[in-house]
């Protein structure tokens, strides 16, 4: 996620001061991915720095307030009509733990499976009660914070998906664990595997 490009869109209704900027972030995303002080502030610093952010007057309460610059308004622009892009390869921890049991000896994979399953049930109806409880459809609030539940309950409902995908396969397919390679590997293999996952996964 951008915190430079959300903080400048949100600037881009009015000029605002760090803890307000904080505070219009969590209304517009129901708080669920929380921004401190300290990382507004370094952030409104580096858009000074670029040209996206200018600081402006500061009020008898001592507030600071910032507000957008032409260059910055070109910047949200280009976000908002721009894709995010897909990251390259993964750094999914579940993905990589169940790769790395799935070759260990002595774990019960079968287990490990079951376990991360029921957790993420529990998170999805935990979601799901969320999305539910209290809805105000009418208010822009209650829109923008659903959007960001649905998504995260989309991705709860692929995680389970994946996880009976990978029972599955396993049950049919069972495999031996890896030993450790006693040959050293040579100069630049991991790199040269590292790239070759990248541009099957672009």
């Amino acid at each position: 996620m951008s915190v430079k490009q959300s903080l400048l869109a949100i600037l881009d209704q009015g000029a605002c001061y760090g803890y307000q900027l904080r505070a219009e972030f969590d209304r517009r995303t129901g708080g669920t991915w929380p921004l401190n002080v300290g990382q507004i502030y370094n952030t409104l610093e580096r858009l000074e720095r670029d040209g996206l952010a200018a600081r402006g007057e500061t009020d008898d309460e001592g507030h600071v307030f910032w507000s957008i610059t032409g260059a910055g308004r070109d910047a949200v622009a280009e976000w908002l009509g721009s894709p995010v892009p897909s990251a390259k390869g993964t750094r999914d921890e579940l993905a990589i733990k169940l790769a790395l049991a799935a070759t260990l000896p002595g774990v019960d994979l079968a287990g490990v499976i079951q376990t991360q399953r029921r957790a993420s049930l529990t998170r999805l109806g935990e979601l799901n009660r969320a999305k539910y409880a209290g809805a105000h459809p009418d208010s822009a609030e209650e829109l923008a914070w659903s959007l960001v539940v649905d998504s995260m309950i989309f991705q709860a409902e692929a995680e389970v998906r994946w996880l009976d995908h990978t029972e599955q396969r396993l049950a049919m397919r069972p495999v031996a664990p890896l030993p450790l390679d006693e040959a050293l590997p040579a100069r630049g293999r991991a790199a040269e595997r590292r790239a070759a996952v990248k541009g099957a996964s672009a």
